[in-house]
């Protein structure tokens, strides 16, 4: 039994002693004289007796963040061990120090036992946030390098715990991008709808709007979408300039189609006169008709309460009038207006009447 207990190591440090066929290393040794952080061995300890060191906010197992480290190790397993120290030499358990949000999602797929580095000092010293994060340039060549490698885009999708749409975005970020865009892009953060507008963009509008994002430090796809508006139509991809006028064709030909397409107008228009008698007779029987029907005032109660769009409808024919009475009522509205304008004494008659009239109703 060692000092942990009963647990036992999963495997011994990274770097193990060579073996003796190897032969002797071609420098000199020395002892270690470094203190080290932690035991060399890797532990398998379980979740059951690991504490946590601080309380987990409310909510966090709903958040995209811990779904996609669920999906991580379910595809892929732990990547980083666990960081733990014992408390207390008489205690069972271990506090952990590093890995609470992974102790979380390593109960969902029912898991009993957990690779833990065991350290030497007290000491909540958390590698996440003393690294770097991935740029996306970055993360673009890790998704291509595993493509080529054999790893399935379902898989990559399902270990990120995304849709396979996000997955080939990110593939294809930069296609159609030119080489010294993507050395500006290379340490930077952005969104793949940032590469979409850009790529509508020709090379050296490319490198401007990066260099212009880059200064006022907002890569993102507003901006981006903002500086393709502005640029200039001859610097966009998409832009296809207006063709030049074709020439005309054989004057001949021109007139030929032109006495084809008045025949037909011809045609169409005889078989209009030839049945505009008969149209126009039925619609004067079936205004009358209607006329009739909603002078009645049940009728027309009726249907306004049951079927107004028909009453509408209905409405319409009857305000309908061929065109002879409306060319006779522009005539007729046309000749009032003439004798108003026409005629003075009439209209200072019709003044003083007014006039009169006022007066005689203040009386």
């Amino acid at each position: 039994m060692n000092q942990y207990g009963t647990v036992k190591p999963l495997y011994p440090g990274a770097f193990p002693p060579p073996a003796p066929e190897e032969g002797d290393a071609p420098y000199p040794k020395a002892p270690l004289s470094l203190t080290l952080g932690f035991d060399l061995e890797t532990w398998q300890i379980p979740l059951e007796e690991l504490m946590p060191s601080k309380k987990v906010p409310d909510g966090v197992m709903t958040t995209r963040k811990f779904s996609q480290i669920v999906s991580s190790i379910r595809e892929i397993g732990l990547i980083e061990p666990l960081s733990v120290i014992k408390p207390d030499e008489n205690s069972s358990g271990f506090l952990l120090l590093d890995g609470n949000l992974r102790v979380l999602a390593l109960k969902e797929p029912g898991q009993d036992t957990v690779p833990c580095l065991i350290a030497k000092d007290f000491e909540t010293y958390t590698y996440n946030h003393r690294i770097n994060r991935l740029s996306t340039v970055q993360e673009h060549y890790m998704l291509r390098r595993a493509i080529d490698k054999g790893v399935s885009k379902e898989r990559l999708a399902r270990a990120f715990s995304v849709n396979l749409s996000t997955i080939n975005s990110r593939i294809n970020l930069l296609h159609g991008i030119c080489p010294k865009e993507v050395e500006l892009l290379q340490d930077h953060q952005f969104t793949p709808d940032v590469t979409r507008q850009l790529r509508k963009m020709k090379a050296a509008r490319q490198v401007e709007a990066v260099e212009l994002m880059i200064a006022a430090n907002t890569i993102t796809a507003a901006h981006a979408d903002a500086l393709l508006k502005a640029t200039p139509p001859e610097q966009r991809t998409d832009y296809d300039p207006p063709k030049p006028d074709e020439p005309k064709g054989d004057p001949l030909q021109q007139i030929v189609k032109l006495e084809r397409e008045m025949s037909q107008v011809q045609e169409k228009y005889k078989r209009a006169e030839e049945s505009y008698g008969s149209e126009l007779l039925n619609l004067v029987v079936a205004k009358g008709y209607l006329k009739k029907v909603l002078e009645n005032d049940a009728v027309r109660a009726y249907v306004s309460r049951n079927a107004p769009e028909i009453l509408e409808q209905f409405e319409l024919v009857l305000n309908t009038i061929s065109m002879e009475e409306a060319v006779e009522q522009a005539a007729r509205g046309d000749g009032a207006v003439r004798e108003q304008a026409t005629d003075p004494a009439d209209a200072e008659g019709t003044s003083a009447d007014a006039g009169a009239n006022e007066s005689a109703e203040d009386l």
